[in-house]
C-alpha cells in the first residue's frame, strides 16, 4: 500500500495547498521584519533600539536553524503530521506574542519562540509534500520542487509585503496576519493529512541534537558579529569559532556512534545526497550575495528608497516562479533533473557576472533584467535539489535528508553573509583608504562621487565572487549529472521493507 493510499486525489491536492501556505508563512517571517525596523524602533525603544535590531532577524534564524536536524529525526521517528502540527502551533504562539510585545527585549525573545516553530514550518512541510506525491506519477518528483520555488519567491517579496503592512496598517500586523492563516493550516492539516508514521518507537539522540544546535548557533553568531560588532581576530570571535569547531567535531563523533543519529553519516555515502547538500550550501552562499547586496547597491549607489528597492526583486521572483514551474512540468515528463542543475548553475553564474559589471550609471532596467535572469537560474536549482535528495535518500530517512538540505542552505547563507561582508569592506577600503561604508551617505560633491564609485566597484567584486561560487556549484552539478541516478539509496533501489508504515 502506498503512503497516501488512504487519501483521495482531492485530499492530496488540498494537502499540497496547505503545505504551500505554510511555507509562505515561514519564509515571509524570515524576511518581512527588515521593512518594519524603523517603526518598531520608534515605538518600542527609540534610544537603543537600532543597536538591537539585528537580533530581530538573528533570534529567528538561530532558533530555526539550530533545531533543523532535530525536526528531521522527529519526522522519521514519529511521523511528519504530528511534528508539523507542533511546529505550526509553536509558530502561532510566537507570532501572537510578537504582535503584543511591549519592549525590544520581549520582541527578540518572542522572535526566538517564533523561530523554533518557523524552522519546522519550512523543513517539515517539505517532508509532508514528499509524502503527498501522487503515487500514479512516478516522474513528478516529491513536491520539494514546488515548495522550493515558493520559498524562493517568499524570500524575494517578503521585504515588499512587510513595507506594505507597515505603511498602511501597523508593524504589529506583520505578526498578527499569521494567526488566521496559521489556524487554517493547523485545522486543515489535522483534518486532511493522513501520513506515514513509524511503527516502532525508538530513542532520540538528544545529545546529537544539542551538539548540532551548538555548532549552528555559534557559527551563525560568528558570521553575525564578525567584522561588525567585534573584529575577526578578537577574543570573542576566536572563542566562538573554537566552540563551533569543537562542537562540530563532537557532533560528527556522536553521529558515528549513536544508535539513532539525528543526521546519519550513512546519508553522505549516497552520491546524490552528498553532492545535493554541497550544491545547496553553495546556492545559499550565492543567494546571500545577490539579494542582500543588490539591495545595498540600489539604495546606496543609486539612491533608491528601501520600499522601491524591494520592487526590483519582483523580476527575480517572477523568473524563479515561471522557470521553476516549467522545469517541474518537464521533469514530470521524464527530463532528468540533473540537467537543470547544470543549466541553472550556469545561468545564475552568468547573471551574477553581468551584475558584477554594473556601474553607477548602469540603466536600472538592465539591473532588473539581470535579476530576472538570476531568478531563471535559481528557479532551476532550489526545488530540483530538494527533489533529488528526497529521491535518493532511503524512505526511512526522508525526514533527515529533507531537513539536511535546508540546514546546509542556511549555513551557506550565514557563511556567505560573513564572507561577502568582509570582501565588500576590504574592496571598498582599497578604493577609499580610511573610509567606511557608513560615511558614504554623509559625503558631498567630488568626495561623494568618488566614494560611490569605490562602493560600486566593491559590490561588483561581491557579485563576481558569488558568480565564482556558482561556478563551483556548476562543477558539482556536472559530476552529479554524470553519476545519474545509479547511486546507492536511490528511489528505484529501495526495498518494500524500507517504506514507512501507514498510520491509521
Amino acid at each position: 500500500m502506498t503512503p497516501t493510499a488512504l487519501m483521495t486525489p482531492a485530499q492530496r491536492g488540498l494537502g499540497m495547498v496547505i503545505c504551500l501556505v505554510t511555507i509562505v508563512l515561514a519564509v515571509l517571517d524570515m524576511n518581512i521584519v527588515s521593512a518594519a525596523s524603523v517603526p518598531i524602533v520608534r515605538e518600542l525603544d527609540p534610544v537603543h533600539g537600532v543597536d538591537r535590531l539585528p537580533w530581530l532577524v538573528s533570534a529567528f534564524a538561530l532558533a530555526a536553524t539550530a533545531l533543523l536536524p532535530l525536526y528531521g529525526k522527529l519526522c522519521d521517528l514519529y511521523g511528519a503530521k504530528r511534528v508539523l502540527l507542533g511546529a505550526v502551533g509553536t509558530f502561532l504562539l510566537g507570532s501572537g506574542l510578537c504582535g503584543a510585545a511591549q519592549s525590544m527585549e520581549q520582541l527578540i525573545a518572542f522572535r526566538a519562540v517564533q523561530g523554533i516553530g518557523g524552522g519546522g514550518l519550512m523543513s517539515v512541510t517539505m517532508v509532508v509534500m514528499a509524502h503527498l506525491k501522487d503515487p500514479e506519477k512516478e516522474g513528478g518528483g516529491k513536491g520539494g520542487a514546488t515548495g522550493g520555488i515558493v520559498a524562493g519567491l517568499g524570500m524575494a517579496v517578503g521585504p515588499l509585503i512587510g513595507a506594505l503592512f507597515t505603511d498602511h496598517l501597523s508593524w504589529r500586523w506583520i505578526f498578527y496576519v499569521n494567526l488566521p492563516l496559521g489556524l487554517l493550516v493547523l485545522v486543515g492539516a489535522a483534518v486532511v493529512l493522513k501520513l506515514p508514521a513509524s511503527a516502532a518507537r525508538r530513542s532520540l539522540d538528544f545529545l546529537g541534537a544539542a551538539l548540532a544546535a551548538a555548532f549552528a548557533t555559534t557559527l551563525l553568531l560568528v558570521t553575525e558579529w564578525g567584522g561588525k560588532d567585534y573584529a575577526w581576530t578578537s577574543p570573542e570571535i576566536l572563542g566562538l569559532a573554537a566552540v563551533a569547531l569543537v562542537s562540530l567535531a563532537l557532533f560528527l563523533w556522536r553521529q558515528a556512534t549513536a544508535a539513532e543519529p539525528v543526521l546519519p553519516l550513512s546519508l553522505f555515502r549516497i552520491r546524490a545526497v552528498r553532492l545535493g547538500f554541497a550544491i545547496q550550501g553553495l546556492v545559499g552562499v550565492a543567494m546571500t550575495g545577490s539579494i542582500m547586496y543588490v539591495m545595498m547597491y540600489l539604495q546606496i549607489a543609486r539612491g533608491v528608497a528601501p520600499t522601491s528597492a524591494s520592487l526590483y526583486l519582483i523580476p527575480m521572483a517572477a523568473g524563479m516562479t515561471a522557470v521553476g514551474l516549467l522545469i517541474g512540468r518537464l521533469t514530470a515528463r521524464g527530463h532528468a533533473p540533473q540537467t537543470f542543475l547544470v543549466t541553472g548553475s550556469a545561468v545564475a553564474a552568468l547573471a551574477l557576472a553581468l551584475l558584477g559589471l554594473s556601474g553607477p550609471a548602469t540603466p536600472l532596467w538592465q539591473v532588473m533584467a539581470e535579476l530576472a535572469l538570476l531568478g531563471c537560474g535559481l528557479g532551476q536549482l532550489i526545488g530540483q535539489l530538494i527533489m533529488l535528495v528526497q529521491e535518493a535518500a532511503p524512505a526511512h530517512q526522508l525526514g533527515v535528508a529533507t531537513t539536511g538540505v535546508r540546514f546546509f542552505q542556511t549555513l551557506g547563507s550565514a557563511l556567505g553573509a560573513a564572507t561577502f561582508g568582509t570582501v565588500l569592506a576590504r574592496a571598498y577600503e582599497a578604493g577609499e583608504p580610511g573610509g567606511t561604508l557608513g560615511a558614504v551617505r554623509t559625503l558631498t560633491g567630488t568626495a561623494r562621487e568618488h566614494a560611490l564609485g569605490s562602493f560600486t566597484d566593491a559590490v561588483d567584486v561581491v557579485f563576481l565572487s558569488a558568480g565564482g561560487v556558482l561556478a563551483l556549484a556548476l562543477v558539482l552539478a556536472v559530476r552529479l549529472r554524470a553519476a545519474g541516478r545509479t547511486g546507492a539509496g536511490s528511489a528505484g533501489e529501495r526495498s518494500e521493507d524500507e517504506r514507512p508504515v501507514l498510520a491509521a
